[in-house]
């Protein structure tokens, strides 16, 4: 599945099938918890935590293709995130895009 984050894929036509999406909610275990509490006293940078959102796009971009390629989509074109913190420890990210068929 091609994923692009612009709207035209040079050398190919399309048709727009529609908006597709994936979604997912992560949090850390309590010892990540303690561990990125002491880091913020400290400053820097909280491994797990950027692992964590790490993975939860990558969650997200997987269920966006897979629903894409449940509608006969080709491609997905114009993907963006967007995220957000449901509580201290759990954050939630989103992938959308348009789902497109190949003419060409």
């Amino acid at each position: 599945m091609l994923i692009t984050t612009t709207e035209n894929i040079p050398g190919h036509q399309y048709e727009v099938i529609g908006e597709v999406y994936g979604l997912t909610t992560q949090s850390k275990n309590v010892l990540s918890n303690i561990g990125a509490g002491l880091k913020n006293i400290v400053g820097g940078e909280i491994k797990a935590y950027t692992n964590m959102l790490h993975e939860s796009r990558e969650k997200a971009i997987s269920r966006m293709a897979d629903q894409a390629k449940q509608k006969g989509a080709d491609a997905i074109v114009m993907m963006r995130f967007d995220s957000g913190s449901i509580s201290t420890d759990m954050q939630s990210v989103v992938a959308y895009g348009t789902a497109v068929r190949f003419v060409d």
